[in-house]
């Protein structure tokens, strides 16, 4: 057993990893790689092998703290906000010039790095720049031109790949037991997105929403049609969205009110005001980021179909994402010509971009979107 095990796909980076265990070491990483490609977890796996007498054995006490998220010289950052604010940056280097409880390392995993502000960018910069002798940071974004050029050239790059579907359906049925013929569909059905994967497999009605997104692009056919499935898209990820954060938010609630008091005498104190005013807005803001997350997910979906879509037009022998929908990527297929839909999947990137770097409203992008998606 070792920390590497879950880790899917990654077998050279498994080995950068083990080789700087051994020795081959330095004070700044940067995990890079597509959602759900494991980044995060690779930093972690990397973390505990660090603090492991043994190199990562999986099954000590340093090893399962880790794993738990109660080591006292891990240190993870990770945010539900649009953004890493330069206070929570400051803390985080205070922390980190501080010497480890144990005899090994003082790490801190920033699993957001690309939500990093230049403010905060230049608040962590000196401490990546003049580290303390044992202070390792590991950092994560999706892609290297995510961090600023001043972070990420005083880094060492790891890169993770996107698993195969092969690697992702075997991961599933070892793991989670998951049935293989489940597993397979939602392995396919990610596209190498480890926990959409895990989602797909666990939940019925993540599935179902699912299927009925990849429907829309065949019903596409004049402005009425356009219109639904933009509302569509923007229901069903709502409805995904607020089925993750309905419960962490009354729990928090929950907590909130247990520690001023509220429960037990029934009455609020002075200070419970400001506390619950910046819970809920926390909680806003979290909720802003996962309606876009599963949006974005969502069209990455139906980029999948206009990708199916080519694959026939062109005679791929790559494999169809979407074998379930069959009929409907070959009537797309037919009523489409590959550079209609090379357009289309142009337009899907422009309307991420649009929600993700210009925050324009997901109802209006998406609106402008299937308009451009019109068969």
């Amino acid at each position: 057993m070792s920390v590497f095990d879950d880790l899917v796909g990654q077998k050279p980076v498994i080995e950068i990893l083990k080789n700087a265990v051994a020795g081959d070491m330095t004070h700044a990483w940067l995990f890079t790689g597509p959602p759900g490609s494991g980044r995060s977890n690779a930093a972690l796996a990397f973390a505990a092998a660090l603090q492991c007498e043994q190199g990562g054995c999986g099954t000590c006490h340093s090893c399962h703290s880790v794993a738990i998220g109660a080591h006292p010289d891990v240190n993870v950052t990770r945010t539900e906000k649009l953004i890493i604010k330069v206070d929570e940056v400051r803390e985080l280097v205070r922390f980190s010039a501080l010497s480890p409880a144990g005899q090994r390392w003082q790490i801190m995993v920033v699993e957001d790095a690309d939500r990093l502000n230049e403010q905060g960018v230049n608040a962590l910069l000196k401490a990546i720049e003049e580290p303390s002798e044992r202070t390792v940071w590991l950092l994560c974004a999706p892609t290297v031109e995510d961090v600023l050029p001043t972070i990420r050239s005083r880094s060492r790059l790891v890169v993770l790949a996107t698993p195969s579907p092969a690697d992702v359906a075997a991961f599933l049925v070892r793991t989670d037991g998951v049935d293989p013929q489940v597993a397979d569909y939602c392995a396919r059905a990610s596209q190498g997105h480890i926990g959409r994967a895990r989602a797909l497999a666990r939940d019925a009605e993540t599935r179902d929403r699912r299927r009925e997104l990849i429907r829309l692009p065949v019903k596409m056919t004049d402005l009425r049609e356009c219109l639904t499935a933009a509302a569509s898209v923007n229901d069903l990820a709502k409805q995904e969205a607020d089925a993750m954060t309905v419960e962490h938010d009354a729990r928090e609630r929950e907590e909130l009110d247990a520690a001023y008091g509220v429960v037990e005498r029934g009455r609020r104190p002075r200070e419970y005001g400001p506390a619950l005013k910046a819970l809920e807005r926390d909680q806003k803001m979290r909720a802003k980021r996962r309606h876009l997350d599963v949006v974005d997910r969502g069209l990455m979906d139906l980029v999948s179909v206009y990708r199916d879509a080519l694959t026939l037009q062109l005679g791929s022998n790559s494999p169809v994402v979407n074998e379930e929908i069959r009929p409907d990527v070959e009537q797309l297929a037919r009523k489409t010509t590959p550079e209609e839909n090379l357009r289309r999947i142009d337009a899907v990137f422009e309307a991420r971009e649009q929600m993700l770097e210009f925050n324009v409203a997901p109802v209006l992008a998406l609106e402008s979107l299937m308009m451009a998606l019109k068969v």
